[in-house]
């Protein structure tokens, strides 16, 4: 299976895909830092790109994972995410997003956005629903604070001094969601350790299984 028509892509392409598919890496120039936080403050999410190797690597097996399992939801439920949460609708232990451990899971972004080397993409997937509103498909005030408050203890606070500068956050309005039907947000991490990733991610397996 070689390269995707654009007409044939599993999923809506933007016109930034487009543009991108329209490239070699070489051509193409990553986030960095200062532009994810651009982007992130403005809201302006629609201009996040991956490289075009990786956009067209992830459009082959969006296709392939589909034929397979029927969704993407049924794959990420097979192999990503807690057995314990079970199929949609789910039952959270608590109805506040990121409240109770057993509720999300910390996991590095398979596909991440076209990055600079320094900044970790991490996906959070929430089995509790996070309030959006139903006219603009973006985030509630107060869904967003919610998430802000857990941002900011599980991963700013554990990065000590300095590390409101080191986290950014978005949840992709609805219409830019690749998986609508599972719930999650975005945390990108600048110059992070290793073993801090892992300790993220060991924390919750120790709660989910």
């Amino acid at each position: 299976m070689g390269d995707i028509p654009v007409e044939e892509s599993p999923f809506p392409l933007t016109e930034v895909d487009k543009w991108v598919l329209s490239q070699t890496d070489e051509e193409f120039h990553c986030h960095d830092w200062e532009d994810m936080r651009k982007i992130i403050g403005e809201n302006n999410l629609s201009v996040l790109k991956r490289r075009p190797s990786d956009l067209r690597r992830y459009m082959k097996w969006t296709a392939e994972t589909k034929a397979e399992y029927g969704s993407m939801t049924q794959y990420l439920l097979a192999h990503r995410l807690p057995r314990a949460w079970g199929s949609p609708p789910f039952t959270p232990n608590s109805s506040t997003p990121f409240k109770d451990v057993s509720d999300y899971k910390v996991l590095l972004n398979d596909w991440p956005y076209g990055l600079t080397p320094d900044i970790t993409h991490i996906v959070v997937w929430s089995r509790t629903p996070i309030g959006t509103d139903s006219k603009t498909g973006d985030m509630t005030s107060e869904s967003r604070q919610v998430v802000a408050d857990f941002v900011q203890r599980f991963f700013v606070d554990r990065l000590g001094s300095g590390g409101e500068n080191r986290v950014l956050w978005f949840k992709n309005w609805v219409a830019l969601q690749s998986v609508r039907s599972l719930e999650h947000i975005h945390v990108m991490v600048k110059d992070v350790e290793k073993d801090v990733l892992d300790d993220w991610n060991k924390e919750l397996h120790c709660h989910q299984v």
